[in-house]
This record gives C-alpha cells, structure tokens and sequence, in this order.
C-alpha cells in the first residue's frame, strides 16, 4: 500500500510509516489541481493545515482509507465526504496543546511590551523609547473564550503571571473552574470586565464571526485581543474598526480568515502583532504529532485498528450496520443539544444522562454513548474525537450515567439526553424509525418529530395565531427556502416550538429580524 505526506512532516514520522511496510511519497507544496491528479494511486494521505482536502480530492481518491492530520484540527479536511465514501479521518488530538497555549501567552506579552516595534526600530539603529511604553500584565484580567485543553494551559499560564483569570465555557463545572483558580462567567460579563480576551473555541459555522461589531461593542475601551485559534472566528473587518476608533488597543492575531491573508490591512495594522499561524510551530510539537500520526496510520492499515478518529467509532465489522443507525442518530443529537446550550446558556454543565429504551436497549451502546458525547462536545472543542470524549467530559468535571430500559414507550426504541444544569434541566429524545429515518421526536417537554440534517432555526413562541406565517414571510422576502417545517406545542403554559429545516443558512440580519416577529421568544440557528 502507498501513502502521501503532502505537508511537511519530520523525518521519524515518515520513518515509522516506511517501517510500517509501505511505500510513503512525500510530495510537499503540490497545488490543488497536482494533488487531485495523483490522490487516485494512494491508500492513505498525510497533512498538516496546508493542504485542503476537498470533496473534490476526497472524490478522485478512489483508493483512499484513511487521511491523517497532524494536529487536532480537522477544518481543511471535508470529514463528511470522507465519511461518505468510507475514509477514516484521524487527527492527533494533545500533541500541540502546550506550544498553542504558550504561544498565545508570547503573543500577549509581546503585544503589551512593544517588543515587535521595539525590534524593528533596533534593527534600523533607532534608539526609541518614548513610544513604546508599555504596560503589566500582573493584575489584569484575562478573559478566555473556550476552556479546553489549549484554553487551560493559557490560564494556568497567566495565573503564574498573577493575572486574574475569568473565563467563559458552558462545559466546564463552576467547582472545577474555581479548583484551578478561574471564574466562570458568562459573555457579556467577560466582554465588559476583561483587560485582555483570547479565543480558543473550534472553528465552525456556529463559531465563525463570533467576535464581531456587537461582541466589540460590549468589550471595555483599550481592550488587547489574542486568537490563537482559528481564522474567522474574529470578524477581520470589525476588528480593524475596533482598531481604528480606539475600542481595541492593540490585538495579536496568528490566524487569518484566508492564509496566507489576501488582503493585508489587519496583519500590517500598527496596533496588531502577526505571525502566520505558528500556534503549533515548535520542534517539539511537530515531532510529538508526526510520530503519533505514523502509528495511528500504520496501526490501522497494517492492523485495523482505528485510533483518534473524526468520523469513526471503534465497532466490529460484524455489529456495525446493526448499531450504525443508532450512532448517527446519536452524534446528530448531541450536536442539536451541545449548539443549543452553547450558544444560550450561561448555566454550568453538571451531568449527561442518556437512557436507552426498547431494542435500543437491546444493543451495545457504548459506541452509541460515546458519539453522543462526541457530538455534545464538538461545540466547544477541535479535541474531541471517538476516543477521548468520555475522557474530556470527565477532565471538565461533568458526571456521565447510562442506563437501559426494554419497556417501550410511544416509539419502539428511543435514545434519550438528559443534560442536568446547576439551575435546571434540558433534554433531547431521538429514535431511528428506519436506518434510514432519523427523528428527534421530543425536545424538553415538547413532542415533535424532526429530521435533524442541515440548516436548522429552532425558534419558541408564544402559541398565537399568525406567528409561524410571518416567519415564513421572513424567510421567503430573503429568498431562503422552506425544505421541511415540524411544530410542538404546549397547550398549558400557551407555547410552541417550530423547527425549519432550510436549504442554505441563513445570514444573521435574517435572524434578527425574525426575533423581531410578534410573539417570538428566541431564534436559533443549528448545523447538523
């Protein structure tokens, strides 16, 4: 078998994959057009962040089982057309955490000491000290947004510097944050209070824009940004205005919406420090991930074993189309609920509950629990995979319980999420009619029966005439089609729950102005 290292990989890692037995190319730099062209000899591909593994290069990769990253996230690879034609994504989740978090440290602190003027002026024999004053760091709070790994190094970091640590992350316990020395908080309060704000949340459609005019509109004036992160996350143009009109002092920015940027107003801002995403960028880093790839690559193509994967949970050949519909439906569910509660809940995540009814009962639901979790946890994280989400939501302090149950309900099978808040509770309740017919079939106390695919509002009313007419109207004066509506009603407290599936997203003023319609309570909008 043949595998492809289109990105720079170190020389042990490429090591492990020829002793494994197979023929490795090592081709860097190819262009898009030169990649798809000879995809179609390879068994396997290995890449960084460089190469982007489209559709259209999964599609000519007739031959391809499995594509590795060397790294956590998996953005530039289209995992759901791998899923589609049965390639295994794999990625290396921990192995750039420690380099990401220090380097997010470094940037702030050459942001607040002018280090990079500084440099830049000694290089050109210039004395220059008035203009560069800078500030301390000790004392200051620091905001982060999103604590997983990555955002838990960057806090023990600025703790040791004696900064005060607030942070913002719906998956992590009050009692856990509080035990490291960290607030949690909710947005708002973390914008308003915050001296510094660093990013470190996954980059997806529900993330993209997430700082953007209104996120810097509630921020103190003379606020410093860092994203380490993930380009796109912070809206480019409305950082340059925050910039410009003084409500951000200064920002230190190593990933850009477009890399290399095509437009270079935001790296050369004099207020912005750049680097070209070198979060991960260190000897140790990069040995540490090439050498896990290696083995997982070859410990799966030699062997069958399948570790760290994106899209494919470790099940026998024999029970997989069994329990197949099962997960699916499952990964579907949490996602729904980990959106939901992401985007809304300023309450902390204390316990997941998922109860298996009927002949869902009836099969081996470890794998099933685990791409739940999977899902849930996706929101929030690049980490998580099929392996290690039972492991992250145990490191965030939220308890897990699993029970079955064979008596039948309304539906023959069901699968359903509890999620238990400090100040209330939410769930969700699924059930696979067919293998091929996958419903949400009750949310909270709402009975509904909803194909979770794709763009999904999920909006509550009041249980009033003309509401769901107008919504439509919305939709359709932006010309946004209607693929499938479903409702759920409850007559005592006079409320409703309407469910749209649409066929492409809907831009944010079109949100907004649906929140506006008489007798809407909260729109949302979900990707499954």
């Amino acid at each position: 078998m043949k595998i492809l290292v289109s990105d720079k990989l170190s020389d042990a890692g490429v090591e492990i994959l020829t002793a494994g037995g197979f023929t490795v190319d090592v081709k860097t730099g190819l262009k898009p057009e030169e990649l798809k062209a000879i995809i179609g000899d390879y068994d396997a591909l290995v890449v960084r962040s460089a190469t982007k593994v489209t559709s259209e290069i999964i599609a000519a990769g007739k031959k391809l089982k499995v594509i590795g990253r060397a790294g956590a996230g998996v953005d530039n690879i289209d995992a759901a057309a791998a899923s589609r034609q049965g390639i295994v994504v794999m990625n290396t989740p921990g192995g750039n955490t420690v380099t990401t978090g220090e380097h997010a440290i470094a940037m702030m602190m050459a942001l607040t000491r002018n280090i990079p003027k500084a440099d830049a002026f000694m290089k050109q024999g210039t004395w220059e000290k008035k203009s560069l004053e800078g500030r301390e760091v000790t004392g200051k709070t620091l905001g982060i947004i999103g604590m997983g790994r990555v955002g838990s190094v960057v806090a023990s970091r600025a703790l040791g510097l004696k900064m005060n640590v607030i942070a913002y992350d719906p998956f992590i316990t009050k009692e856990l944050a509080e035990s490291q020395g960290i607030e949690l908080t909710d947005l708002d309060t973390l914008y308003a209070r915050s001296d510094y704000i660093t990013v470190h949340t996954p980059k997806s459609k529900e993330t993209m824009g997430l700082i953007g005019r209104e996120a810097f509109a509630r921020m103190k004036k003379g606020v410093f940004l860092i994203n380490c992160a993930r380009g796109g996350i912070v809206d480019e143009q409305a950082l340059l205005e925050a910039l410009d009109s003084g409500k951000v002092d200064g920002a230190a920015i190593d990933v850009f919406e477009k890399e290399p940027p095509e437009d270079w107003t935001l790296a050369k801002h004099p207020k912005v420090v750049a680097t070209p995403h070198l979060g991960a960028s260190t000897l140790e880093a990069q040995e540490n991930v090439a050498l896990a790839i290696a083995e997982q690559i070859v410990d799966y193509l030699a062997r069958g074993v399948i570790r760290n994967a994106m899209n494919a949970p470790s099940v026998s050949p024999e029970m997989f189309p069994r329990i197949k519909p099962y997960i699916d439906l499952a990964e579907k569910m949490g996602r729904f609920m980990g959106q939901i509660i992401a985007q809304v809940s300023s309450d902390r995540l204390k316990k997941v509950t998922l109860t298996y009814t009927g002949a869902a009962a009836g099969i081996d639901t470890r794998p099933v629990t685990v791409t739940a979790l999977k899902g849930l946890l996706s929101s929030v994280t690049d980490d998580v995979n099929y392996v290690n989400a039972p492991v992250l939501l145990k490191e965030r302090g939220i308890d897990l319980v699993e029970s079955h149950l064979q008596r039948e309900e309304i539906f023959t099978n069901t699968i359903d999420m509890t999620l238990e808040f400090d100040k209330g509770v939410r769930s969700l309740a699924g059930s696979v009619f067919s293998p091929a017919d996958l419903r949400i079939v009750r949310i909270d106390r709402y009975s509904i029966e909803v194909i979770p695919e794709g763009s999904m509002l999920v909006i509550y009313n009041r249980d009033l005439p003309g509401t769901v007419g107008n919504i439509g109207t919305a939709l359709g004066e932006a010309g946004i089609n209607i693929a499938r509506l479903f409702l759920g009603r409850d007559r005592q407290e006079g409320t409703a729950i309407i469910i749209i599936n649409v066929d492409t997203e809907v831009p944010k003023k079109v949100i907004e102005k649906i929140r506006k319609v008489p007798n809407a309570l909260s729109v949302q909008q979900v990707f499954i």
